[in-house]
C-alpha cells in the first residue's frame, strides 16, 4: 500500500553523497538495515544549520525540512548549528554544513555514523560551495536538490533512479540533469514523492527499545573527509558517476559511503 505524506489523502560512519545504485521507483530505496533508534512513531531530527549565503538566504534547508515532515514517522526541526564549516558530528541529530571544500569531485556528501551494526548515532551534511559557485550549478534548483537528497540520506533513504538522462520521476530521490523540469519541460525533482514516504514508512516500521535521538551532545569523531578513508569500493553506476565504498571496523562499526562525482 502507498503511504501519502501526513495531512494528505489516502561508533563509525556511513558517509553518503548525492548518489545511489539503480533502484526501480518502487518503495524499497533504502540502504541496507540502518535506522535511528527510536520508542515512538512519529520521531524528531534536528538539523543544525550551519550555512552562509546563499544556502542560508535561499530557504533550502527549511524547504527540505518541510517536505520530509510530511512523512508518517518523521519530523524534522532545523537548530542552530553546532559545528564550523568543517562540520564535525553532534550526537542525535544531522549538521548541516557548507564551504569552498575545493576540488574534491563532489557537490555534496552525507555522513551517518552507525553502532551496534545498524543504529544511527549521528550525522553530517556538507554541499561544496567549489562547484557551487560555477555557472553549472549555481541555481536555486540545483541547490535545493542537492541539500534534500543530502538530508534524506541521513535517515538512510536511497535513491529511486540512478539515470541522469532519462525523464524526471518527480521526486528528489531521482538523478537528473534538470532538477526543476525547465529545461526539457518535464516534472520537477524538487520535492519528495510518495514512493519516498513509503520507503520511510518502510524503514521506521518498527520500534526501539532506546532512542539515539533528541539528546544532542558535541562528539569527539571527526566527519570522514578524505576519499582514502571511504575503504574497499563496492559498487559502480552510471559509467562510474556513482560509487559506493564500504570500509568495516569492526564491532558493529561501519562506514559506508556512497558518492556522485561532479
Amino acid at each position: 500500500m502507498i503511504r501519502f505524506p501526513r495531512g494528505s489523502v489516502g561508533l563509525l560512519a556511513a558517509a553518503l553523497a548525492i548518489l545511489a545504485f539503480q533502484a526501480s521507483p518502487s518503495a524499497h530505496h533504502r540502504w541496507k538495515r540502518y535506522h535511528w533508534a527510536r520508542t515512538a512513531n512519529p520521531f524528531n531530527i534536528d538539523l543544525g544549520r550551519n550555512l552562509t549565503s546563499p544556502w542560508s538566504t535561499g530557504n533550502y534547508l527549511a524547504t527540505a525540512s518541510t517536505d520530509w515532515s510530511q512523512s508518517d514517522v518523521l519530523d524534522t526541526t532545523v537548530v542552530t548549528g553546532g559545528t564550523t564549516s568543517q562540520c564535525n558530528p553532534t550526537s542525535s541529530r544531522v549538521e548541516v554544513c557548507n564551504a569552498a571544500y575545493g576540488s574534491t569531485g563532489w557537490l555534496g556528501v552525507a555522513q551517518i555514523w552507525i553502532t551496534g551494526g545498524s543504529h544511527i548515532v549521528q550525522g553530517t551534511v556538507k554541499v561544496n560551495d567549489t562547484y557551487f559557485n560555477t555557472s553549472q550549478y549555481n541555481t536555486p534548483a540545483w541547490h535545493q536538490f542537492v541539500i534534500c537528497q543530502e538530508v534524506r540520506h541521513t535517515f538512510r533513504l536511497d535513491h529511486q533512479d540512478t539515470n541522469f538522462n532519462n525523464a524526471n520521476l518527480g521526486t528528489y530521490m531521482d538523478y537528473t540533469n534538470d532538477p526543476d523540469g525547465s529545461v526539457n519541460t518535464q516534472s520537477s525533482n524538487l520535492h519528495p514523492n510518495a514512493h519516498d514516504y513509503e520507503a520511510l514508512d518502510i524503514i521506521y516500521s518498527h520500534l526501539d527499545s532506546f532512542t539515539t535521538v533528541g539528546a544532542s551532545s558535541s562528539s569527539k569523531t571527526p566527519a570522514l573527509n578524505n576519499p582514502s578513508e571511504w575503504g574497499q569500493l563496492m559498487k559502480v553506476a552510471h559509467g562510474g558517476k556513482t560509487q559506493i565504498f564500504e570500509r568495516d571496523f569492526g564491532n558493529g562499526q561501519i562506514v559506508v559511503t556512497f558518492v556522485i562525482w561532479a
